[in-house]
């Protein structure tokens, strides 16, 4: 038995197709464009993070005065460590904001 071919459905399903690539491309762009900025705990050192993850400057704000290489390299890594969480968390809040419409599909 052949089906017939619903030409409406198949029509919202492009243009729903077409709305979520809209919507993908411009949470790209959003992701590049947003800044986030860190610090270590310690104040020492500061990271700027676009919310895709890009790591755009790391900046030794404090004082170097008897501070040691251990010290400031456990200070970046903490900093870079948590403009990595603080990207991630832009991500999901820029994506919850921006699919809000669209439900992830469940297994059939």
């Amino acid at each position: 038995m052949a089906r017939e071919i619903d030409e409406a459905w198949v029509e919202e399903a492009i243009a729903r197709y077409r709305r979520i690539e809209q919507l993908q491309a411009e949470f790209d762009a959003r992701l590049a464009k947003t800044e986030v900025t860190v610090h270590s705990p310690d104040q020492l050192v500061e990271v700027q993070v676009c919310a895709d993850g890009t790591i755009r400057k790391v900046t030794v704000v404090g004082s170097l005065n008897d501070c040691t290489n251990v010290e400031l390299s456990r200070s970046i890594d903490a900093a870079v460590s948590a403009a990595a969480e603080a990207a991630e968390w832009a991500r999901r809040t820029m994506y919850a904001e921006t699919f809000a419409g669209y439900a992830p599909l469940g297994r059939f």
